[in-house]
């Protein structure tokens, strides 16, 4: 039996307006509402939010480094570039993002949420995701490579030419995903369990990572 995923449990106390001006390196960011904010380009490395509502923002290029995501809702977050290198999300949920290009190799994600909207090129490399559920998203050519996952669902989630190249798995749960497409390392699928029609869906790339020759 393959372990079940831990969701986040976000109950956010009531919540201050964020008064405007840019982010701050190393802010600290405790109970506020973010909404239709544009940060593209801003740089908020190091920052930390705690019990925070950000909703409609804009992250074109924002800078995230090492950025601490604590207990807090992200609805409707939009851009294209936005840096969340070895960033930490713990009880989080991330709701109808529309992102491209999203850094974040090195992350740690514990108990997160990520549903609905679509994250093309997420790049999650050695990244540890631990208790994430990824439900009714689409994720084009997520880069698991070198990430270690460990009580991941993906549920009614479409997943294009997704990279596990040395990534390590346990307790990864993909029979209900609505789309599994796996370009690179599907050697790694060991410690993930899928059904039996995904197995026929995978048959082709199996073979050939086995070097096996399928002919009529």
């Amino acid at each position: 039996m393959v372990k079940a995923a831990q969701r986040p449990e976000v109950r956010l106390p009531p919540l201050e307006p964020f008064r405007g001006g840019e982010l701050e390196p190393d802010g600290d960011y405790d109970g506020l509402e973010f909404r239709e904010f544009d940060f593209a380009g801003q740089d908020g490395g190091g920052a930390r939010f705690m019990d925070c509502a950000l909703t409609g923002c804009a992250v074109d290029e924002t800078r995230l480094r090492h950025v601490r995501v604590l207990d807090s809702v992200l609805t409707g977050l939009r851009g294209v570039g936005t840096d969340l290198a070895d960033a930490t999300l713990r009880d989080v949920e991330v709701v109808d993002a529309r992102l491209g290009g999203v850094q974040a190799h090195g992350a740690v994600l514990e108990r997160v949420v990520v549903r609905g909207g679509k994250i093309d090129y997420l790049n999650l490399r050695t990244a540890r995701l631990r208790d994430v559920v990824f439900e009714g998203c689409v994720l084009v050519e997520p880069d698991f490579g070198g990430a270690k996952l460990e009580r991941v669902r993906f549920m009614d989630c479409v997943l294009k030419g997704a990279d596990l190249t040395a990534a390590t798995l346990k307790d990864v749960d993909l029979r209900d995903a609505a789309e599994l497409g796996i370009a690179r390392g599907v050697d790694r699928l060991a410690g993930a369990v899928i059904s039996p029609v995904q197995l026929m869906d995978l048959a082709p790339v199996l073979a050939a990572e086995m070097g096996i020759r399928v002919e009529g």
